[in-house]
């Protein structure tokens, strides 16, 4: 538990101080992020996470739509609100309009949906949830060209997960 709140903590003041940046307007946030993000933002992705990431394409795979590319930030993004979730103790959407304004200053995105869930053990278990669910499914079907994903445990092992996708 040490580890998940110092990791939160540090994703917080890293959060904190990636929006705070100005810039004299969105056009230029957006370039020079973009310019720079590849060679200084990184996410480690957990085997579980990735499995997500790859299930999710094989399935888009079999409607014959593109891939989607993971990008760090939108799974940094995934993954501030997994720890919100864990502390209120409740799955949500709340302050999805935080991360929709976050991703479209810091990435360019142009739409943004997400997906969450909570207590499935595997990876197979929470995507195959989302697909057996409309919505859910509809944004993994989306109109999308990146996504990000992050899986945080609770004290009692249960996992609590958050898919975030955009279209740039």
């Amino acid at each position: 538990m040490k580890k998940s709140t110092l990791r939160f903590i540090v994703l917080v003041l890293l959060t904190v101080s990636t929006v705070s940046c100005a810039k004299e307007s969105i056009e230029e946030e957006v370039n020079s992020y973009n310019h720079t993000a590849e060679e200084k933002v990184h996410f480690d992705y957990s085997e579980i996470e990735n499995t997500i990431l790859k299930l999710v394409n094989e399935h888009r795979k079999t409607l014959d739509l593109k891939p989607l590319q993971p990008i760090a930030e939108i799974s940094f993004e995934a993954e501030s609100h997994n720890y919100y979730m864990l502390e209120v103790g409740k799955v949500s959407h709340d302050n999805f309009g935080a991360r929709y304004e976050n991703l479209v200053k810091t990435v360019g995105a142009k739409a943004v949906s997400e997906n969450v869930g909570y207590g499935y053990r595997t990876a197979d278990a929470v995507v195959k949830a989302w697909l057996n669910s409309k919505g859910h499914k509809e944004n993994i079907e989306g109109n999308h060209s990146h996504f990000g994903v992050s899986v945080v445990d609770d004290a009692n092992g249960r996992n609590y997960f958050t898919n975030i996708f955009i279209r740039k």
